[in-house]
Parts: structure tokens; sequence; C-alpha cells
């Protein structure tokens, strides 16, 4: 019977998944962007639940919201691919697809525009699929 397995490169201090690191601390200081300005609107309008009607907290806090719904899993995958000594090229290329879509997103959701959000979401969609691909494949050779 065939052994299904993932590689892993044996982590000692010296190697500390470097490339996700520089993404995970990217997206670490746009959560706590996004969540500051959550921050500043509830104090601005005196919300301190919910979005007390104002469309401008609304759309903060789905912008982070959204944020912390995608941004985890996608950091999860992208540590797991290179913890499987993925080519470097390969976590660029699937870490700028996360922060590109987060960015992306985030601004869409903050100025109103669908278009961008859209694009965010595909760009977010890919990086999560990619790497899921990835590991799968990894997984059947």
């Amino acid at each position: 019977m065939r052994s299904y397995y993932l590689q892993f490169a044996s982590y000692g201090a010296e190697n500390v998944l470097t490339i996700t690191s520089i993404f995970a601390a990217i997206l670490g200081l746009m959560l706590f962007a996004l969540s500051f300005q959550v921050s500043l609107r509830r104090m601005k309008v005196g919300a301190n639940d919910g979005d007390g009607g104002d469309e401008t907290l609304r759309r903060r806090i789905r912008a982070q919201g959204n944020f912390i719904e995608y941004a985890p899993l996608a950091l999860i995958l992208l540590a797991l691919v290179e913890m499987a000594q993925a080519q470097a090229w390969t976590l660029w290329g699937l870490g700028g697809l996360l922060l590109a879509g987060r960015a992306a997103h985030a601004l869409g959701m903050l100025a109103g525009s669908t278009p961008l959000r859209a694009l965010g979401m595909i760009t977010t969609y890919s990086s999560i699929l990619l790497s899921s691909g990835w590991l799968i494949g990894a997984l059947l050779n």
C-alpha cells in the first residue's frame, strides 16, 4: 500500500519559515491598520456594539472581518507549502497573490468599489486554491 505524506525538512533554529514569516508580518500590520480604523470610527460615532447604523463603520467592520476570515488559513497553507520545501518562487507567488488580494479587497470595501473587492477575492481564492493544490500534488507524489 502506498504511503501518502509530505516530506518536511528538519527544522532547527536556523530555519524559521522565512518567506511565510515575511508575509505574516505584513498581513499582521494590515490587520492592525484595519482594526485601528474600526476602533477610531467606533469612538467617533459612539458605537460600542454593532455598527450603530453608520455605513462607514459597517464597511470598516466588514473589511476587517473578511480579512480575518481568509488570511489565517491562507497563511497556514503557505507555511505548509514552505515546510514541504517548495521552490522560493512558488512561495513568493502564492504569498504575493494573498497579499495583493487582501489589500485589494480591503481597499475595495473601504472605498465601496465592487470591482476592486472582486479582484481581491479572485486573487485571494487563487492563493488558497493554488496552495491547496500544491499540497495535494505533493501528497500524491
